[in-house]
């Protein structure tokens, strides 16, 4: 009972009684599901959150600048080899995890359940996306002899499924005492009046975007876990890239040898009209850039080697030291506005915790060798044109 007045307190302060009619209406277990939730939600961060929506966000093209990347393929072979050494040392001690972002559902192609577990007509028999990534992870047990640890980020909604999934298939091979899943966190959706929406008798909520990863390794233990493993560096991508190559050497040894905490791949944008984030410094800050906040002028300027001022595309691969992870999981990051089927959804994106280091070394990858993501049931960025790329490279 004490819960219960405890909830209706909150719902009354903060203008959702609403909620009060459809607890009335719930059995005694289902009553006592709704009231946790209300006990656990942050009214205030959602009062705020909702109050910016209503906020005209003013873009300051005067605060951005570039960031300078280095192309892979335009270093030094001798510093190479160097470079690959440092981060082949790093990989054998184990000082190295990767984290696969894999909240996210296969809805946008058509498919039921976890991203992850969506299968692609690759090779004779098909390929899951979880399949792929397992191989190019078990590509160090290969050369260095050690599975990296393996950190699998999920949601709530998702979490049993990947779970049961990798259990099913036997890890695809892998060493199962060397991956560990978590969950990302969540936020409550809102009308468009800033109300809660109740569905299958329970508050909806979604996922709090990819910016969740610091939090959720903090508060699910895994920095903790990392720290007691002496894990240095962390690896951490999407689920949706089949191209992404989380064993690479030369990536971690230019990130130590320029004393950077972070480092991110970029490719080339396609051409001036693409529409996808591209790095820069923000008020001198590393930082992400969207397609919108760009002048034409700024998305058409070139250097004087003829490359785009701002044309390092964003692929969601990114290294950070363990310390720079927890350093982040401390701030509140901005939360974004996405509107689903005409609710309020926030989230956080991952880009947002750069502002929290002084500096960030990006270095440049050719697309076709790294990026194939699989977002769209069909045309662009879809399993087609992905399976597409990865057979060129594969068979």
């Amino acid at each position: 009972m004490r819960n219960q007045k405890l909830a209706e307190e909150k719902l009354n302060t903060y203008h959702q009684e609403s909620i009060l009619n459809y607890l009335d209406q719930l059995d005694d277990r289902q009553k006592q599901e709704m009231i946790n939730q209300i006990l656990q939600i942050d009214f205030e961060q959602i009062t705020k959150l909702y109050e910016d929506t209503k906020k005209t966000k003013k873009i300051n093209a005067d605060q951005i600048t570039p960031i300078e990347s280095i192309d892979k393929e335009k270093i030094d072979p001798k510093e190479k080899e160097a470079l690959q050494k440092i981060g082949e040392q790093i990989i054998k001690k184990d000082e190295y995890a990767v984290v696969t972002m894999a909240g996210g559902q296969g809805t946008r192609l058509g498919f039921k359940g976890p991203k992850g577990t969506f299968k692609l007509d690759i090779g004779q028999n098909g390929k899951y996306i979880f399949e792929i990534l397992t191989d190019h992870l078990k590509k160090s047990k290969k050369l260095y002899n050690i599975y990296p640890y393996w950190y699998i980020m999920t949601s709530q909604e998702n979490n049993q499924q990947t779970i049961d999934f990798f259990e099913k298939h036997n890890y695809f091979g892998y060493d199962k005492n060397r991956v560990k899943f978590f969950k990302q966190g969540i936020l409550p959706m809102l009308t468009q009046e800033g109300k809660l929406v109740i569905e299958n008798n329970k508050i909806k909520t979604a996922s709090d975007g990819n910016g969740g990863v610091y939090e959720a390794l903090k508060k699910e233990k895994m920095l903790e876990d990392m720290k007691s493993k002496n894990v240095k560096w962390v690896y951490i991508c999407g689920v949706d890239n089949i191209m992404v190559n989380p064993i690479d050497p030369i990536f971690i040894g230019l990130t130590i040898k320029h004393h950077m905490q972070i480092a991110s791949k970029s490719v080339m944008k396609a051409c001036p009209e693409e529409k996808v984030g591209v790095f820069c410094r923000r008020d001198g800050k590393p930082s992400i850039v969207e397609y919108i906040e760009l002048s034409e002028k700024m998305r058409i300027e070139c250097n004087k080697m003829g490359d785009l001022v701002y044309g390092d595309a964003n692929i969601v691969s990114h290294l950070l030291t363990v310390e720079a992870i927890e350093k982040i999981s401390h701030k509140n990051l901005k939360c974004h506005l996405a509107i689903k089927n005409n609710l309020y959804k926030f989230e956080t994106f991952i880009f947002d915790g750069f502002q929290y280091l002084d500096d960030m070394l990006v270095m440049r990858i050719k697309r076709e060798e790294e990026f194939a993501p699989i977002k769209n049931k069909e045309g662009v960025d879809s399993p087609e044109t992905a399976k597409e790329i990865y057979e060129k490279k594969f068979s």
